[in-house]
């Protein structure tokens, strides 16, 4: 990795962990607590807080839904300006297939519902499975280049090159690219807001 990608993930690292503490401290929830909520270890949660580990997307989904907000309000390093413009090349990568794909959460809004957009490539091979979402949860692929087929509740779809696929995200789901080209796609994730607990599988309004 370049220099400029280690202070990259270092940057994503320690803006994690800022926003992590700040939001159980915001809230007077202890490790155990956040730990039941989110279904993430104690254990990984300290290492989270004190910056000494790069969490997985599913571990950033868990942490997230569990506060209430999306993955992009735990990469905050600062406070947001009015507008934002973000070049592509420094979307932070969430995500690495074993054979050089790539998941980019290039932005994120938390009002009123939670909204991501992500852009990913899957090199052939390659495959994501992804734990079920907060109940509501909906996501929207687009395809631009290649064929992926989207997993839902056991069953397989097959999405082209300039096919759109929407479905209810909030049950296990995966994609993968079982053919010779990469592929390429973009990804908008829509979550109600509010705080998700997944030990009673329950919302709250979010408190902040």
């Amino acid at each position: 990795m370049t220099d400029a990608g280690s202070g990259r993930v270092g940057a994503v690292t320690a803006a994690v962990a800022r926003q992590v503490r700040e939001l159980r401290a915001a809230r007077g929830w202890s490790f155990d607590e956040l730990a039941g909520r989110s279904g993430v270890s104690k254990g990984m949660l300290v290492q989270i807080e004190g910056a000494r580990t790069n969490p997985s997307v599913g571990t950033l989904c868990r942490v997230a839904d569990a506060f209430g907000v999306n993955i992009a309000r735990l990469l905050e390093a600062a406070e947001e300006g009015t507008v934002k413009v973000t070049p592509a090349a420094e979307a932070p990568v969430l995500w690495q297939g074993e054979h050089g794909g790539t998941a980019r959460l290039l932005s994120g809004l938390g009002e009123p519902d939670l909204v991501e957009f992500w852009e990913w490539r899957l090199e052939p091979g390659e495959a994501h499975r992804s734990p079920d979402h907060p109940r509501g949860t909906r996501e929207v692929l687009h395809v631009q280049t290649g064929t992926v087929i989207v997993r839902v509740d056991g069953q397989d779809h097959s999405v082209r090159t300039n096919e759109t696929i929407e479905f209810h995200a909030d049950r296990e789901h995966g994609y993968r690219n079982d053919a010779d080209e990469p592929a390429r796609l973009m990804m908008v994730t829509v979550t109600p807001s509010g705080e998700w607990d997944r030990r009673t599988r329950s919302r709250r309004p979010r408190q902040d």
